[in-house]
């Protein structure tokens, strides 16, 4: 399941920490929370549509199917709008001024309450 191991889309030529889903969730669907397969190329229908995988009958011998596949990266940038962060890390990182300046206002507050 997802939850043992959250860093599932990780390759060995992009070694980010982050999810299979993307920032914001997928479109239509949400957050991925359970087991999940990529598959290559397209699938005619709507977004959940139920797949039913099987075995093939005959042994696939051609070049295409045998091929080893080696994935390099694994995008999970926010399909909404224009998305370019892969982590929210990256986000912060990126937008560091904004970020930083609401910490350190919770943190003045903080201190202001304590204080009192």
């Amino acid at each position: 399941a997802l939850k043992d191991e959250p860093n599932n889309a990780m390759t060995e030529n992009d070694l980010t920490e982050k999810s299979i889903t993307p920032m914001g969730g997928f479109s239509h669907y949400g957050e991925v929370n359970e087991d999940w397969i990529m598959l290559k190329g397209s699938i005619m229908g709507c977004k959940r549509r139920l797949i039913t995988l099987r075995k093939s009958l005959l042994p696939q011998m051609s070049r295409r199917a045998t091929e080893k596949v080696e994935l390099k990266f694994i995008d999970t940038a926010s399909k909404m709008g224009h998305g370019r962060f892969q982590t929210c890390e990256e986000k912060a990182k990126f937008y560091g001024g904004a970020t930083a300046k609401k910490a350190r206002k919770a943190a003045d507050e903080e201190g202001a309450e304590a204080e009192s």
